[in-house]
């Protein structure tokens, strides 16, 4: 009996060990026979902790501080900490920390064109399975999942964005001359006409940006293309799968020139449009008297407008129409930008940042304050400071076709050439074929064809 007891003793002792070494919470009872009991630990499994997630971007100053607020939520929730990289030339840094294979955990980008880059290099981690899909799906417009996606898998959530699709005008001008705000491209032409016939100019139009002279410009040309030939080939442009020199290209700049060369449309012509620099442009049509009557650039442009004429009323004195319809096919058509958070590590720190960055909740404070549009439905437009920012993050939540700004998707030396195109062409409009011509020539080289 004493032997039998002793081998039990040993036995009970073993699993003590073993179980200590395992560690864990909850107790059991082991009895042996003779009414001794020894208490044993069971093992359990416990979550990986959560550490330390680093974040490469372009954000400094107040959209920093922003983004540091938001990831302050999660930072608090989880025990984690979010360590920023902040550089201007992300683009080379990111591409020679991936080739030292070095990269962050995760990069905020500009624009999706880099995020191409390296799914299709095999360097980025899909999320689709990080992510309730099914939720996102609830979240998020079907055109922001596609353009965070190469080849059917997500590799970037938009988590900031920006429409383009914005004509900026007076409300109580309008009201008082009787205007109609125009949903369609011949009612904008007639009504263009219209004020031309008062003696007034309806347009104000700026290209001037110093060495990036022209980039407004391009921004009538890509939401024009997109209104007019729809998403398809607006792609196929972006990714120079069809010529410059494509009857859609020729007829977007061909409409662009229906607004700044004809004949008293634009305060000065074409020639004014060329010296005025974009942000004087638009402080035009809020001049008393108004020296025009509507303004197109971004919505962006309500920073302009607000700090030129502090005393103006939102949605009374200035606010903005959506781009009108030019092929009903492609109504609602939306251009604009945005922030992209792609992944390069995967980990359990990564995934639980990226499922906070992806709820709507996180985002208000940054929302509120001003600055900023989310892509995402369920963030409330309530939270917006001004009707007219939560109409611009509408714009973009309801849009059923949404593209990216074009140039900032095309090779640098493409974009200039774009940019060259359309100062030549408000110069001497007769060459447009051959300004076309020449940008086509640097896309053949630029995109290795």
């Amino acid at each position: 009996m004493k032997s039998r007891f002793g081998l039990l003793l040993v036995v009970a002792l073993l699993i003590f060990v073993v179980g200590a070494a395992a560690g864990c919470g909850e107790t059991t009872t082991t009895t042996a026979p003779g009414d001794t009991t020894t208490t044993v630990e069971a093992t359990t499994t416990t979550a990986a902790p959560i550490g330390t997630v680093v974040v490469m971007g372009v954000w400094g100053g107040g959209e920093l501080e922003s983004f540091q607020a938001v990831a302050a939520g999660w930072e608090q929730e989880t025990g984690g900490t979010m360590e920023f990289e902040g550089t201007r030339d992300l683009t080379a840094i990111l591409r020679a920390r991936v080739s030292g294979n070095n990269p962050p955990d995760m990069a905020i980008l500009p624009n999706p064109a880099l995020m191409v880059e390296f799914a299709k290099a095999g360097v980025l981690q899909p999320i689709d399975e990080m992510l309730d899909m099914a939720q996102l799906a609830a979240d998020y417009g079907e055109a922001w999942i596609d353009q965070g996606s190469v080849d059917g898998a997500l590799y970037g959530l938009f988590i900031k964005a920006a429409t383009k699709s914005t004509v900026w005008y007076s409300p109580a001008q309008f009201e008082q001359n009787g205007w109609a705000v125009p949903t369609t491209w011949d009612e904008m032409i007639a009504l263009s006409d219209e004020i031309v016939v008062a003696g007034n100019a309806p347009w104000s139009v700026g290209v001037e940006s110093g060495g990036a002279s022209g980039w407004p410009g391009t921004d009538w040309i890509q939401e024009i293309l997109l209104a007019e030939s729809g998403p398809d080939i607006y792609d196929q442009w972006v990714a120079h799968e069809i010529p410059w020199t494509d009857a859609a290209v020729k007829s977007a700049f061909e409409k662009f020139g229906e607004i700044v060369l004809t004949e008293g449309y634009v305060p000065g012509g074409a020639q004014a449009a060329l010296a005025t620099n974009f942000e004087d442009a638009s402080y035009l049509p809020f001049d008393t008297p108004p020296q025009a009557y509507m303004y197109f650039l971004g919505a962006f442009t309500q920073g302009f407008i607000t700090a030129q004429f502090p005393d103006l009323v939102a949605e009374e004195d200035y606010d903005f129409f959506s781009f009108p319809t030019i092929n009903p096919a492609h109504a609602g058509a939306v251009t604009g930008g945005g922030d992209i958070i792609i992944v390069f590590n995967d980990s359990p720190s990564v995934h639980s940042l990226l499922n906070y960055l992806a709820q709507a909740d996180p985002w208000e404070s940054w929302a509120a304050a001003g600055g900023y549009a989310s892509p995402n439905k369920s963030l409330p437009l309530s939270v917006y400071p001004d009707p007219i920012s939560a109409k611009a993050a509408e714009q973009l939540t309801e849009s059923a076709i949404f593209r990216f700004d074009a140039d900032d998707l095309m090779p640098g030396e493409v974009q200039a050439a774009f940019f060259k195109a359309i100062l030549d062409y408000l110069q001497n409009p007769a060459n447009l074929d051959t300004y076309l011509a020449d940008v086509e020539a640097v896309a053949t080289t630029a995109y290795g064809q």
